[in-house]
């Protein structure tokens, strides 16, 4: 029972008072000093002590093991949790490391750890290629099969050296990431694994695995450092689960958007300039779109439009603290030249803070809102980069409105508005995320819980449900993170919209207020986008490049039955390209059959055929992507819906179904 176990914890603690944590649901439990997470939930009910696998605390997973703190939210972790799944796929991950050592004892591990889609492991010492995943997961069943206990087992920091006296890579981790003088392992059938947790209870709790891929990765992620083997894997409760994740594989690699991109001829990201995309002309129609219509939502925003550029000198960003933060990541393009610094900007908002500070304004001039579609350059490591979706040099459409303390909370609220009626265009499930104060932060608790109240009065305000993570905030303040959830379920980050105090400060902008005293204003930062790079990468998987009317390079093909009916489909190409259509007609010499096909490989939204009845009648035959058709179709009225269409700004093609 908990008391018991509060009692023998007490006797540890003597002289301690009770700490108080706060539950999910905001109420608060006073338990004693240095009870754990599993004690948390024995004392809330015996079911859920018994059920408890993990727990969160302050947004952090965590082993049921660990100790809370006086103001800790505690979250408890069941088999029926959403963290449940990363909890089971990191004891995968050490189910696959056993079954990798009982098969070559001469491997040695470095990490592994859960993903979003399931785990890996870095290893080395050891040749492995495609073919020998099977015999591991083989074995790795064999494991499953065997339901050892997994335990959980505490051991000094000297022991833990000792044990791994043969590798240099976990007694580096115990040298740089433990804490304590005392560091856990867990423990299956006499394997053992430095870690710390959480894990499920037995091995047999793994309902299906399976090995994806091997690929290459660099010891801490740093390119100057060891080359390593990744063995990629995922697991999930049942053999059914991992069913419908291996079809939404297959479906993604069909979606791929390198592949569709190389099809539709939309981008290329050449070897002389890795991680920064060639737009072709195909691509940069979409890309003018997306910029016309955020244009459109900015003006309804009330911003105005600004360009700074891109070199600047180095201490444009010392004061802000992103020149201390990129360059310790290895993030920021910079050298010297003349004994001066210099830098690609890895961020627009110093160079609008410098817009700001360049006039004098009252408070009466507030907000006072500037946007761009600003390209920034961060150095990621080049086992990172990835087509659009993860790049050296993006675009953002980024934007920053300076704002008195009392017009906070309204500048994010009507944000968020806009922010829920473009996703809304794109068929897109938004997942708003509250990020708030970390460890890296700057400035006093009392603006960063200002801050934070409005970022959560906003969401409330307006109706939207919101994930909590805690302490995942950018270092100057909390932010609303925006993840989209596209066709086939797998969730983005993009947009983002953050509340502001420290850089005003640490640069002095200042106003007039009415007091005729300087205040300092506040800086609401938001992309309503992301990046257009990763947005489109990610527009180009979700419709699979199946892009509604507004968003397609070429909206509309002619098809030409003959030579005879050529200068009539170049009339109906007038008619199109007069109400602002992209059209062109297909003149090559072709059937029919294969003309359709090809419009139908190249994705386009309708095709027109015409020929000698149509002419004749002066009418159009109209075939879509989903090989609906219509005949006999009047010219004007296919034109008139299709400029609705477009201006609607609707998903799908659906002239034939209003017919």
């Amino acid at each position: 029972m908990p008391l018991v176990r509060f009692r023998r914890r007490m006797s540890e603690t003597d002289g301690q008072a009770d700490v108080t944590v706060v539950l999910p649901d905001g109420s608060e439990l006073d338990v004693p000093a240095g009870a754990t997470v599993e004690d948390v939930a024995f004392e809330i009910g015996p079911g859920l002590g018994r059920d408890t696998v993990a727990g969160k605390i302050d947004g952090e997973l965590v082993e049921k093991q660990a100790t809370v703190h006086d103001g800790a939210r505690i979250e408890i972790v069941t088999d029926q949790s959403d963290e449940y799944l990363t909890v089971l796929r990191h004891s995968a991950a050490h189910v696959f490391a056993q079954a990798l050592q009982r098969l070559h004892p001469e491997a040695t591990l470095t990490i592994g750890p859960p993903t979003d889609e399931g785990f890996y492991y870095d290893v080395t010492g050891v040749d492995l290629d495609e073919e020998d995943l099977a015999a591991i997961e083989d074995e790795m069943d064999d494991i499953i099969a065997a339901d050892y206990d997994i335990e959980r087992e505490v051991r000094s920091r000297e022991e833990a050296k000792e044990i791994y006296a043969d590798n240099e890579y976990k007694r580096q981790i115990l040298d740089d990431e433990a804490d304590e003088e005392e560091v856990t392992f867990y423990v299956q059938d006499g394997w053992r694994d430095l870690c710390q947790g959480p894990h499920v209870e037995s091995t047999g709790e793994i309902g299906a695995v399976t090995l994806l891929n091997i690929s290459s990765s660099y010891w801490r992620g740093d390119e100057d450092n060891d080359t390593l083997t990744r063995v990629n894997g995922t697991a999930f409760a049942s053999e059914a689960d991992l069913e419908d994740f291996l079809e939404r594989r297959e479906e993604a690699k069909e979606r791929d958007h390198r592949k569709i991109g190389r099809e539709m001829d939309l981008f290329s990201i050449p070897d002389h300039s890795p991680g920064a995309a060639h737009y072709h002309p195909n691509g940069m129609r979409i890309r003018r779109e997306l910029e016309e219509y955020i244009r459109t939502k900015n003006d309804e925003l009330g911003y105005e439009e600004v360009w700074t550029p891109e070199l600047n000198k180095a201490e444009l960003w010392k004061p802000t603290g992103h020149y201390d933060a990129f360059k310790e990541q290895g993030e920021m393009f910079a050298w010297e030249q003349d004994e001066t610094e210099y830098g690609l900007k890895p961020m627009n908002c110093a160079n609008h803070a410098h817009i700001f500070a360049d006039s004098q304004h009252s408070y009466r001039d507030l907000p006072l809102r500037f946007s761009e579609f600003g390209t920034v350059y961060r150095n990621e490591q080049s086992g990172e980069l990835s087509g659009l979706l993860r790049v050296r040099g993006l675009t953002q459409d980024d934007g920053h409105a300076f704002v008195r303390p009392d017009q906070i909370e309204e500048e994010i609220r009507q944000t968020l508005s806009v922010i829920e009626d473009i996703y809304s265009q794109f068929g897109l499930e938004i997942i708003y995320k509250l990020e708030t104060k970390g460890d890296n932060s700057v400035g006093s608790d009392e603006i960063w819980e200002q801050a934070t109240d409005a970022l959560r009065g906003a969401l409330e305000s307006e109706g939207l449900e919101y994930d909590l993570e805690a302490g995942e905030a950018a270092f100057y303040g909390p932010k609303i993170g925006l993840d989209a959830r596209d066709a086939i379920g797998r969730e983005w980050t993009i947009g983002t919209v953050q509340a502001d105090f420290n850089i005003p400060q640490r640069l002095d902008l200042t106003y007039v207020g009415e007091d005729n005293e300087e205040h300092h204003p506040v800086m609401i930062h938001r992309a309503l986008l992301g990046s257009f790079e990763r947005f489109m990468g990610v527009m180009i998987e979700h419709f699979k490049g199946n892009f509604p009317l507004w968003l397609a390079p070429t909206q509309v093909r002619v098809l030409p039955v003959s030579d005879d009916t050529l200068g009539y489909a170049h009339r109906v190409k007038n008619a199109l390209d007069d109400a602002g259509l992209r059209v062109e007609v297909e003149d090559r010499d072709w059937t029919v059959g294969r003309k359709i096909r090809q419009a139908h490989d190249d994705r386009l939204p309708y095709m027109v055929i015409v020929g000698g009845d149509e002419e004749e009648a002066g009418t159009v035959s109209v075939r879509d992507r989903f090989e609906n058709e219509a005949s006999g179709v009047e010219l004007d009225a296919f034109v008139d819906h299709l400029v609705d269409e477009r201006d609607e700004k609707r998903t799908e093609p659906d002239f034939v179904d209003a017919e």
